[in-house]
């Protein structure tokens, strides 16, 4: 259980970057490079902050998985190179791997493409008493297709569904959908990683001049880059569309990798410190029964 000025100290980095009421949301007013006040010179103490909030985390996961009760899924969207491998592997990295699920997002396979675009996501999402984290997600067909319209032509839709408001059909239905999933105890936590172009160009370069890190650059990265603005507007209509109260997104700083993952790991104990988890108790009947084994393994000889 956290104290209120520590759960006051963690909405500290939470609050300005939460989203729950999508309908005055423009991505204009959150500032990439923001670090909530904090210096280049406040790095060790950020680190601090979230080393204990990883070890809370792993406690209070043990507790959700014993109580098995709500499901917790994160999902990350973002542009290349914002950081989302290293936030999920810095955020998650006190977490049992027996009770959280990673899934990446690619390309359609053929069997993904014979169903109704939320299929795919459906069959990943985390059971009762687990983690469940996708990288990227459900909201790709809101954004690349959006942005490249052309991969409409290979999702096998009737011609006559594909008018000029699939994008607003889709987002209705992924809020319908997120808020089905919130009403059978799925907290859904969403983050936008948001990295300025500026900033993204600048890790592009680096990947390409630092030969350990040249696996991780492609030449389509450049090519996306060109559709940075038809992206952005993409991203805005989805939070837009989206943000609820029970479906909360967070437009998380990017450009400052150590502050991204305070702020991430701030925003998932804010919400599960507020689930009240705890171990099962048990009742009279089982403390006998308990009572019964140790007494049988005591008289082993």
């Amino acid at each position: 259980m956290l104290s209120k000025k520590t759960v006051a100290a963690i909405r500290r980095f939470v609050e300005p970057y939460q989203v729950v009421k999508g309908k005055r949301f423009r991505l204009a007013d959150f500032d990439p490079d923001d670090t909530g006040g904090l210096g280049s010179e406040s790095k060790p103490r950020a680190r601090d902050l979230l080393a204990h909030g990883v070890e809370w985390l792993a406690e209070a996961q043990d507790k959700l998985y014993a109580q098995n009760r709500w499901s917790v899924l994160l999902v990350f969207q973002a542009m290349d190179a914002a950081g989302k491998d290293g936030t999920i592997k810095h955020v998650t990295s006190g977490l049992n791997p027996q009770g959280c699920q990673v899934y990446s997002f690619k390309q359609p396979s053929a069997e993904e493409l014979d169903h109704d675009f939320l299929w795919r996501a459906t069959r990943c999402l985390p059971e009762r008493g687990r983690i469940g984290i996708f990288n990227r997600s459900h909201y790709e067909e809101v954004l690349v297709v959006r942005v490249h319209q052309e991969i409409l032509r290979g999702q096998q839709l009737p011609a006559k569904l594909v008018g000029r408001r699939i994008w607003d059909e889709r987002l209705e239905d992924i809020a319908a959908y997120e808020r089905h999933l919130a009403r059978n105890g799925t907290v859904i936590l969403k983050f936008f990683l948001n990295v300025s172009r500026k900033e993204q160009k600048r890790r592009f370069l680096e990947r390409l001049d630092e030969p350990e890190k040249n696996w991780k650059f492609a030449a389509a990265d450049v090519t996306e880059r060109g559709h940075w603005d038809a992206y952005m507007a993409a991203y805005e209509a989805a939070i837009r569309a989206t943000a609820a109260r029970h479906a909360p997104w967070y437009v998380v700083p990017a450009d400052n990798k150590w502050y991204t993952r305070l702020v991430v790991a701030a925003a998932i104990v804010d919400a599960m410190e507020s689930l009240d988890l705890a171990y099962p108790t048990i009742d009279e009947a089982q403390r006998r029964e308990l009572a019964a084994a140790r007494a049988t393994l005591a008289a082993e000889g």
